[in-house]
């Protein structure tokens, strides 16, 4: 490659970077990072950045709604674009794949001063998060041998490999009932059961696991959540073991049952054993 070509690729990345700075610049000097690069009037200029704004804020609302489904069922079509509108400025892209973005929502509603109405709104947003991640998860299938691992080898040296995707969201609100009763088709009584639940100041865990092509929710208990979270921290099964016995001391957490139902579910990828 000539240095013509290394010049010529360094002034389009200039270019580039100098629109990408216009269109996040809000206010009358927007175009400002455009001197030097255009020879439109400014009008024009102008007239094209809010061209390009409006595009790319569709965009973003369209993604958003896609990873956030229940959010955008909870505060409506219109109100839900404006979020995103408003992310989109916050919380600019950094990656092509606008399928990628709005993994900050979560905090950014949570700090949101028009929001306060909406306390659990942020953790809703947590675990429809949670279940756009799941469902771009890498697939896997069991190590079933590894699991005969289990009844010869010391369970400090143990770790239990959850699926790719699969993730827990506990939550103060009942995030799993939110959740089930705005899908598509969801039964009138669904709904009413959030209501009940949220006026009644329940709690909820959420695990989140693939079934097939889809990622699927399922309400746990508070032993189960502690358990998986310490999986998927990478602690040993001893030491899985024992966060449990001393976070739950009113709840027994069964170790047989939870390998049937992940084996049954497709949680458990396989069994791994330290130093081998």
């Amino acid at each position: 490659m000539s240095q013509a070509d290394d010049i010529g690729i360094a002034r389009e990345a200039a270019r580039q970077q100098a629109l990408v700075a216009a269109l996040w610049t809000a206010g009358p000097h927007a175009s400002v990072p455009l001197n030097g690069w255009c020879r439109n009037s400014p009008v024009t200029v102008a007239r094209g950045l809010q061209a390009y704004r409006a595009n790319g804020g569709a965009n973003a609302a369209r993604a958003l709604a896609t990873a956030y489904p229940t959010v955008c069922a909870l505060i409506g079509d219109d109100d839900f674009q404006h979020l995103a509108r408003e992310l989109w400025f916050a919380q600019p892209p950094v990656r092509g794949d606008l399928a990628q973005w709005g993994e900050h929502l979560p905090a950014w509603l949570k700090a949101h001063a028009a929001l306060g109405d909406w306390p659990y709104l942020a953790d809703c947003a947590r675990l429809d998060w949670a279940v756009h991640q799941c469902g771009r998860a890498a697939d896997a299938e069991l190590d079933a041998p590894s699991i005969a691992r289990l009844g010869d080898t010391d369970p400090e040296r143990l770790h239990l490999v959850l699926h790719p995707g699969l993730a827990v969201v506990a939550s103060s609100w009942p995030i799993a009932t939110i959740h089930d009763a705005h899908r598509d088709g969801a039964q009138a009584e669904l709904l009413s059961s959030a209501r009940e639940a949220l006026l009644a100041g329940v709690g909820e865990s959420a695990l989140v696991f693939r079934s097939g092509w889809s990622a699927q929710v399922r309400c746990v208990d508070h032993a189960t959540a502690i358990w998986t979270q310490h999986l998927l921290a990478g602690d040993s099964l001893a030491a899985a073991m024992e966060e449990v016995s001393a976070a739950c001391v009113d709840d027994s957490f069964d170790l047989a049952a939870w390998l049937g139902a992940a084996l049954a579910s497709g949680w458990l990828k396989g069994i791994t054993v330290a130093d081998d």
